[in-house]
Formats: C-alpha cells, sequence, structure tokens
C-alpha cells in the first residue's frame, strides 16, 4: 500500500479469508463481501468514536444504504485488506466509501454506504455532532 493510499482510505482492517465462505464454483461468495464491509464499517466507527458516543448519548448510526461492486474474485487461502474512507458529510448522514484489496494488493471489490445518525431515545434522525465532524476531518486529513 502506498502512502497516497494510505491518504485516500485512512482506516484499514486486514482479515483472513475463511473456508467456510467459499461457494461451491471455488471463490469467495458474494454475500462474504458484505460481512467484510460491515466489518470496516464498524472499525471506521470505532475510529471515530461512534460506538462510544451510542454508548453516552444514545446517538448512533443506523445504515441507510450499502452497494458494492465485485471486481476480481477471491480464494481461499488468503487474505485482504478492507480500506475506508468518508465519502462525503451532509446534514444528517454521511457515506462511507470501501475497497477491498486482495492478496495481490488489487481491488477485488469497491463498496458505498450512506449511514444516518439516529437519536435512538427519540426514535428520530439528528445532524451531525461538531465534535464528530472534526474527528473524522482529522482522520481523513481534510474538511468537509
Amino acid at each position: 500500500m502506498t502512502d497516497a493510499d494510505k491518504m485516500m482510505f485512512p482506516v484499514c482492517l486486514p482479515l483472513r479469508l475463511d473456508w467456510s465462505e467459499m461457494d461451491m464454483f471455488g471463490h469467495i461468495n458474494n454475500v462474504s463481501y458484505f460481512k467484510y464491509i460491515q466489518a470496516s464499517r464498524v472499525n471506521y466507527w470505532e475510529q471515530i468514536g461512534l460506538t462510544q458516543l451510542h454508548g453516552e448519548m444514545k446517538l448512533g448510526p443506523i445504515l441507510a444504504s450499502t452497494s458494492c461492486n465485485f471486481l476480481k474474485p477471491l480464494f481461499f487461502p488468503g487474505n485482504i485488506i478492507l480500506q475506508a474512507s468518508i465519502s462525503f458529510i451532509k446534514t444528517t448522514s454521511f457515506g462511507i466509501r470501501h475497497q477491498i484489496l486482495n492478496d495481490k494488493s488489487e481491488v477485488a471489490a469497491t463498496a458505498d454506504d450512506v449511514i444516518v445518525l439516529y437519536d435512538f431515545v427519540k426514535n428520530e434522525k439528528v445532524a451531525m455532532p461538531a465534535d464528530l465532524r472534526l474527528k473524522i476531518e482529522l482522520l481523513e486529513g481534510r474538511s468537509f
């Protein structure tokens, strides 16, 4: 991974592919990609303190949408690196762009999430707190 990749995707998570994730065609099943994307998403949330915010204030994320573009098959045995970066921040939502890199550092898939910030006490969406936006901007090394 180059320094440019680290700047574009500041949060990385290495994972080992599991034999149980293969399908009858001998490659990793497409459903498993969504499990990897979920792991990447939660890892990003932990990096910015979003899981802690939920524990303290009952403000947290709701996944509004997710999509994945499958570019190359993955095979067991193997390892992947999940990369994540914020793609946008709006008033009550933000996007996370993911890349799944295979053992050769090739992009095997790209994915996009839309996350809505939600007050679980009031049962309504809420605006992005300024301190959360600042944590994201510091991690990303850019302003939104």
